[in-house]
């Protein structure tokens, strides 16, 4: 059951104090949140039934099909900065062949993952903060607690079955779009043939990019999901906490995008 019980801890009385009363609030609310995901991940296994299905159907809907354009607009201007800015220093050197190898690992590892994800807690996690917050003030949450309905299961499982499905996928429609966006500056403005441009590209790039792209998308997907939804249902103050609560979420889902997708690097790549 979803509660939101008063704060209880003691006023702080100094600077040290206050950095106490953060640190246990912080982690209060991570520990929350990581219970709203487990009960989550517990009610996947009812993905498929008759009841859910429609509901995960919109919400893949709505997270993958509705999110192509911006993220179509994003990946292939991405691949063609990439493309000139490295190409035009690449020249120097008399290696711009090589931005083919240079688009292909960037937007792999690193660009096609964060700006995939960064759109996704953008747009679709944005309306899952908005959508829950709203609900939650206006006491529907409540109400279906009073009917033995889980929230959680109702509200949160299909919208992270869909991130979980949906953001790998469009990470690597993202990729695959900024390196043709590459190969269109190569062609049109550094002197690089297409052909060399993705022989280059795909002679050296190896299989754990793509892998280790993959991963950071589909620990996103979770991480978006995760931090939207607890947000939402820790909304209050009317209106004005549904506003908080949304731009709250996207905030936290940048930052920790960013540090976990730091993490997961360093780990793969020593």
């Amino acid at each position: 059951m979803i509660t939101h019980e008063p704060e209880f801890l003691p006023p702080p009385i100094n600077a040290r104090g206050r950095l106490g009363r953060i640190v246990l609030l912080n982690c209060r609310n991570a520990g929350r949140a990581l219970l709203i995901l487990w009960e989550a991940v517990l009610s996947l296994r009812f993905v498929l039934s008759k009841r859910s299905r429609p509901v995960v159907l919109q919400q893949l809907y709505v997270t993958g099909i509705k999110s192509l354009g911006v993220i179509s607009v994003v990946a292939m201007f991405t691949g063609m900065i990439l493309a000139l800015q490295m190409g035009l220093e690449l020249r120097k050197y008399g290696q711009e062949v090589n931005i083919g190898l240079a688009v292909m690992v960037s937007m792999l590892r690193e660009m096609g993952p964060f700006m995939t994800g960064l759109i996704l807690a953008a747009s679709v996690g944005s309306a899952m903060a908005a959508e829950l917050g709203t609900m939650t003030v206006s006491e529907e949450i409540a109400a279906l607690e009073v009917m033995s309905i889980s929230p959680v299961r109702f509200l949160v499982m299909p919208k992270l079955a869909a991130m979980m499905i949906m953001t790998p996928i469009l990470t690597f429609y993202a990729c695959m779009l900024g390196v043709v966006g590459g190969a269109i500056v190569g062609s049109t403005q550094l002197g690089v043939s297409v052909p060399a441009y993705i022989d280059n590209a795909t002679r050296w790039a190896e299989n754990k990019d793509l892998y280790v792209g993959l991963l950071k998308s589909f620990v996103f997907g979770i991480i978006i999901t995760t931090i939207c939804c607890y947000q939402g249902f820790a909304t209050t103050e009317g209106a004005v906490g549904v506003g908080r609560a949304t731009r709250r979420s996207v905030v936290v889902s940048f930052l920790s995008i960013l540090v976990v997708g730091y993490i997961i690097t360093r780990l793969f790549y020593q």
